[in-house]
């Protein structure tokens, strides 16, 4: 029997999603359209692939068949469009770029710009996202990533080591009281090193405000709610901050600029690579945190 692909799709999708609705959601359709097809499908089969309840669409052993079939599928046309893209011979098409959201912001849009102009061609198509994307399924063909542990399964450079360390407003260093009031991302960010960081000083009064992610941090040490870790190529370019400590080595971490092992080879992910690694490479000592000439930290200054 032949099933058309969006068949296998749509199967699949029901059941990583636990439903019809959120399935349509995510193919881009509407919820009577998914189930007709569901319907239509399972009649084609004559068996059902779903078991319904009130918690949602379990599959049936058939289904459970039927989405095993549509993943070697996906890996399969993934394979496929990676080798296709890796016999490119000119650097054009679409490069799919995933990158924290604070990089892209304060760090890679000019770098975006320049790309540009270098390879008019290639068309940046930049997801903005700090989950691990797949690269395998060429959800993202290049990944920029803070980290000390990259993916085995995948290839790539370390442009820079990425310092943290503590900073607070300058106006407010005479302050006791605010100094020992922090703002901090959760124990859910980098795994928990930014909480292990905290729970191990004496001098943590408060913790006045908690993130969940990395961005938004430097914008609360500068409207004064208390001091936090910030990565130095950050905070050593706000004149309004000031570095209270060295870099603390608990929290650093290395960027990484990552692809897929198939990938490596074609032309626009090659030429942004190299690209990028020329770009972020004057930049290393401010991601280090290296000053070559800074005032102690240890006493504020009125």
């Amino acid at each position: 029997m032949s099933l058309p692909w969006d068949d296998f799709r749509l199967v699949k999708a029901i059941a990583d999603c636990g439903g019809l609705t959120h399935a349509a959601a995510h193919l881009g359709i509407n919820h009577s359209t998914a189930f007709r097809r569901l319907a239509a499908v399972e009649a084609a089969l004559n068996a059902q692939l779903f078991e319904r309840s009130r918690s949602g669409y379990v599959p049936t052993p058939a289904g459970l068949a039927m989405v095993e079939a549509a993943e070697r599928m996906e890996t399969d046309v993934a394979r496929f469009g990676r080798e296709v893209l890796g016999h490119t011979l000119t650097p054009s098409g679409e490069l799919r770029i995933t990158a924290p959201v604070g990089f892209v912001t304060d760090l890679l849009m000019p770098f975006f710009a320049q790309f540009r102009e270098t390879y008019p061609e290639v068309r940046l198509d930049v997801v903005m996202s700090e989950d691990a994307l797949n690269l395998s399924r060429r959800d993202a063909d290049v990944a920029i990533r803070a980290t000390g542990n990259p993916p085995i399964n995948l290839v790539g450079r370390r442009l820079s080591g990425i310092a943290w360390a503590v900073y607070g407003r300058r106006d407010r260093l005479l302050d006791n009281a605010y100094r020992t009031r922090w703002v901090t991302p959760g124990p859910q960010v980098a795994d928990g090193r930014f909480t292990r960081f905290l729970q191990a000083r004496e001098d943590v009064n408060e913790i006045a405000l908690q993130l969940n992610a990395v961005m938004g941090l430097r914008e609360a040490v500068l409207s004064g709610i208390g001091v936090g870790l910030l990565p130095c190529y950050m905070g050593d370019r706000c004149p309004e901050l000031r570095r209270l400590e060295d870099p603390d080595p608990g929290v650093a971490s290395d960027l990484w600029l990552l692809t897929h092992p198939d990938l490596r080879h074609a032309m626009r992910v090659r030429a942004f690579m190299d690209f990028m690694a020329e770009a972020i490479l004057p930049m290393r000592r401010a991601f280090e945190g290296i000053i070559d000439a800074r005032p102690k930290a240890a006493t504020p200054t009125p």
